[in-house]
């Protein structure tokens, strides 16, 4: 009997400390789920944080967007708006300075043509018009110089800086110069272009139709291809 009372208590020993040692496992389970669920909860807790806070910075960067696209559009308005007088005053300064352009045939030509006239063929001139206009049935001829000198009558037309398009334009103004002014039919006509410079390329053309071509230069005025086109 003594040793079945030894088996048991050695049987109660080993059962004790197995419920000793599931006792201890339980407790590191139950910690280990309990640590568990507060890290899960810190987790969750850090997302919601960190979504309310790429909330806030997403609102905060809508909001400087919404500012800034308010402040671009104010400022190319502005910007819009300076273009826009400047554009007006462009004009109103081309305007004036194409008007006074537009005078170049009475501030400088018209008072030295008959200088340049007598210098380069020895004819005194009897008659300087400027910016002659006539109209007949609804159509009218304008011519920026008009000068008579000798037996011919030397219609001149007066450019800042000659191009090509004029001549074709001029071409056909001077066509029916007799129609519109009857009272030089008597005279031989005398074609002239006047400008400050004059591309070779003009210059040439001018030889070809047998216009005189009036410049400024050494003489303040002078015809340039006076060695080219002689009077007819």
């Amino acid at each position: 009997m003594p040793e079945v009372a030894e088996k048991v208590s050695r049987l109660e020993e080993v059962l004790e400390e197995f419920i000793r040692s599931v006792g201890i496992e339980f407790n590191k389970l139950y910690n280990s789920q309990m640590r568990t669920e507060a890290e899960m909860r810190a987790f969750k807790e850090e997302m919601r944080a960190y979504r309310e806070r790429s909330e806030q910075e997403m609102q905060a960067f809508r909001e400087e967007m919404r500012a800034y696209r308010e402040r671009s559009e104010q400022e190319m308005q502005a910007f819009r708006e300076e273009m826009r007088a400047f554009k007006v005053e462009m004009n109103k300064k081309m305007g004036e300075l194409a008007n006074k352009l537009g005078t170049i045939s009475e501030d400088i030509v018209a008072p030295g043509i008959p200088y340049a006239i007598k210098r380069a063929f020895g004819l005194e001139v009897s008659e300087l018009s400027v910016r002659r206009k006539r109209s007949i049935k609804g159509r009218s001829r304008e011519y920026d110089v008009i000068v008579v000198a000798g037996k011919y009558v030397f219609l001149t037309d007066v450019k800042s800086k000659y191009r090509r398009l004029y001549i074709e334009e001029f071409e056909e103004i001077k066509a029916d110069f007799f129609e519109y002014f009857p009272e030089y039919r008597g005279f031989k006509e005398v074609v002239v272009i006047a400008s400050f410079y004059f591309d070779e390329e003009i210059i040439k053309l001018a030889n070809k139709k047998k216009w005189l071509v009036l410049q400024l230069g050494g003489e303040y005025l002078e015809f340039i291809n006076k060695d080219k086109v002689k009077l007819p």
